[in-house]
């Protein structure tokens, strides 16, 4: 098992929708329609939900033997939470080692977000992998979504509501937690985990682990600032992915989150993802907007 106790009845209908969120419609021969969530209350489609469809659209085109091993994206315009997304693949290259697909995600007639991603077939190489800091186990750490969920706001109970499929525990970040770093002045650290099992296909766990990578990266850029963040305005640009080795997104995998500038209203995180026994297995980057408040 990936938990260490049985998912809350919530937990595990979040997790259902999310898996039925991966499983697109085929409408033709690369065009695919994604299902929109049935908790979003916070005003636009979950960046992360996006991406991960997107992917799934992609992986349905490479051939056998073909796994992802990098994908990188825009984010153009917000999604309509209420409504399906149509994703729109194009097939760029087929080579003997190496895939490319371009996928365009559509809604209301305009395209609101792009990814390319990049498949290879297996082969042996060099290897060598960071090694992964020295953090407190999970069930050590701060329950992000029990925390939220005491905090009487309208935006707290909005996020436990979309982020119920993840189990969330804080390990700290720069102002709280983490020993200071004047040459690292913004540092998050999280573990997370998909909280119910998901089914074994590779492509479930690619697309999930894509799904939760969205979560919390961009706060990372306000690690070093001692702010209000629900006062920010807060919005992803990019989203890339760089999948170095097998995951399981329904174990526990810690998120270890740098963000090396912030400037011009935007803010760059970058995060190594680790699984619990140290396995590099994951690099993820993203910059966004994060606008201090206004008047």
């Amino acid at each position: 098992m990936t938990t260490d106790a049985s998912p809350a009845p919530e937990q595990a209908e979040a997790v259902a929708d999310l898996v039925r969120l991966l499983d697109l419609e085929r409408l033709d021969k690369d065009l695919h329609r994604g299902l929109p969530a049935k908790h979003n209350q916070r005003g636009r489609a979950f960046g992360g939900q996006v991406a991960a469809q997107s992917l799934i659209a992609a992986i349905r085109s490479a051939d056998d033997g073909f796994t992802v091993h990098s994908m990188h994206s825009y984010f153009l315009l917000p999604g309509d939470p209420a409504y399906p997304i149509v994703y729109d693949v194009q097939r760029i290259r087929d080579g003997r080692s190496f895939q490319t697909r371009r996928v365009a995600a559509r809604q209301h007639g305009r395209e609101i977000y792009y990814m390319t991603a990049n498949f290879q077939k297996h082969e042996e190489g060099y290897e060598h992998q960071d090694r992964m800091p020295e953090v407190p186990a999970p069930e050590e750490c701060v329950d992000f979504l029990q925390l939220m969920a005491s905090r009487d706001s309208r935006e707290s109970r909005s996020l436990v509501r979309e982020w119920t499929a993840i189990d969330l525990r804080v390990v700290g970040n720069s102002l709280m937690g983490l020993d200071p770093n004047p040459d690292r002045p913004a540092q998050q650290r999280l573990w997370l985990r998909i909280a119910d099992r998901l089914p074994d296909a590779p492509e479930v766990h690619a697309a999930a682990f894509t799904w939760g990578s969205d979560i919390s990266l961009l706060g990372a850029s306000l690690a070093a600032h001692t702010l209000d963040s629900s006062k920010v305005m807060m919005a992803s640009l990019d989203h890339t992915i760089w999948f170095h080795r097998p995951l399981r997104a329904d174990e526990w995998w810690l998120y270890d989150q740098e963000s090396p500038s912030a400037q011009g209203g935007r803010g760059l995180s970058l995060g190594r993802v680790f699984a619990q026994d140290g396995t590099l297995v994951a690099t993820v980057a993203q910059e966004g907007i994060i606008r201090p408040p206004r008047g």
